[in-house]
């Protein structure tokens, strides 16, 4: 099983800052942002910035690609879909610990 995999995903999103950015790529979804974009809406020091980025995208989160001198992010959703499916599949399903209506009506 991929465990491992989705353990190192929630890890890469375990800091306040990553989290902010995923919410803000989120919402930002399908076009993306642009780096300075992120930096002006979060306030994060550029070097840290790149840093917070550069390990979202090792983990598959986050895409990036070069617009002439701008790199644009966006949120890789078909790997925030897996990592979802993940945890449905055993909270959901197998035993039933949190209902799927009740996650339904929270997206909502």
């Amino acid at each position: 099983m991929n465990v491992a995999k989705y353990a190192d995903m929630f890890a890469a999103m375990g800091t306040e800052a990553r989290l902010r950015i995923m919410q803000l790529l989120l919402s930002a979804h399908p076009e993306g942002l642009v780096v300075g974009e992120i930096q002006s809406e979060l306030d994060i020091p550029n070097s840290t910035l790149s840093h917070h980025l550069d390990k979202l995208k090792s983990e598959g989160l986050v895409s990036v690609r070069r617009e002439s001198t701008f790199l644009r992010y966006t949120a890789n959703t078909l790997v925030l879909q897996e990592l979802l499916q993940f945890l449905y599949a055993e909270c959901c399903t197998r035993n039933k610990a949190v209902k799927p209506q009740e996650i339904i009506q929270l997206c909502k």
